[in-house]
């Protein structure tokens, strides 16, 4: 078991990493290199480091992690789940668990869909290798964000009777036996007591058995059950603590401004909180 896990590789879960790594502690690092950071044309404001450039500043970042020989998983996170005094995370059909959780997912900018959460485990899914096998030959829609999804949609295809795709992005060739495009983006996810169909924006009603939502996120009311939000970010303390005992949060996640240096900041504040938890239940 390890002593945290950090979600997300943007600047608040890099500073949370590095820090619970000096600190001595056991961790596992999720989330996918490359953001939003290095796509910055200039950043000014980040204190020491004058002008500088998105892709510099992440190309540092990168270095500093390298040099103490951290580097995050790139395994997309679906679920964590409370456990008594420890949590357990899926990312991509593996289980890990850890006594403590820093949430640095960022903004999550994709708005769940009408239905999407009330109807998660009960026909909608965000894990094409968790949970596709409970589909084989039935009909299913798949919501794909990126390109580097559409394996995991294919790998879906040839298990589903009948596959309903829909790209949010432009360019995409997926095709073959079983596959049928959308014609027009799904509006909301119906269902009873199990998904039953989806409705898309013109109106149309596909009826499917299951909901695939390929994104690179997941939105944390979604990700963790039971955790306090305040509108769109999780609601948390100075100290990054949330609702949750021994899971913290920090960065874009928890609210404006939207500034590397705030998340950095954040990401330091929330690794000393989780240290100063571990510790307090190592006394009890």
């Amino acid at each position: 078991m390890f002593d945290a896990a950090v979600v997300g590789a943007g600047p608040a879960g890099l500073s949370a990493a590095i820090n619970l790594k000096q600190l001595g502690k056991d961790i596992v690092w999720f989330g996918t290199a490359g953001g939003k950071t290095g796509r910055a044309e200039l950043i000014a404001n980040y204190p020491g480091l004058g002008l500088i450039s998105g892709e510099e500043l992440e190309r540092r970042f990168a270095q500093h992690a390298a040099e103490l020989d951290l580097a995050p998983m790139d395994k997309l996170v679906t679920s964590v789940m409370p456990l008594g005094e420890k949590y357990m995370l899926l990312a991509e059909n593996e289980v890990y668990e850890a006594r403590t959780v820093v949430l640095a997912t960022g903004a999550v900018t994709a708005k769940g869909l009408p239905g999407e959460q009330e109807y998660l485990g009960r026909g909608v899914s965000y894990c094409a290798t968790c949970d596709g096998f409970l589909y084989k030959n039935k009909r299913i829609a798949v919501i794909c964000a990126a390109p580097r999804y559409e394996h995991e949609a294919a790998f879906l295809a040839g298990l589903a009777a009948e596959m309903y795709f829909w790209p949010t992005y432009p360019g995409s060739a997926l095709a073959g036996n079983g596959v049928t495009r959308l014609a027009g983006p799904v509006a909301r996810i119906e269902g009873e007591k199990k998904v039953t169909a989806v409705v898309l924006a013109d109106g149309e009603r596909v009826p499917v058995d299951g909901v695939f939502c390929l994104r690179s996120a997941v939105a944390p009311a979604a990700l963790l059950p039971g955790l306090a939000m305040d509108g769109p970010h999780i609601a948390a303390d100075r100290q990054c603590r949330t609702n949750l005992p021994g899971c913290f949060a920090a960065g874009d996640c928890t609210g404006r401004p939207y500034q590397i240096a705030r998340a950095v900041g954040e990401g330091n504040i929330a690794a000393h909180s989780a240290v100063e938890y571990l510790a307090g239940k190592t006394a009890d």
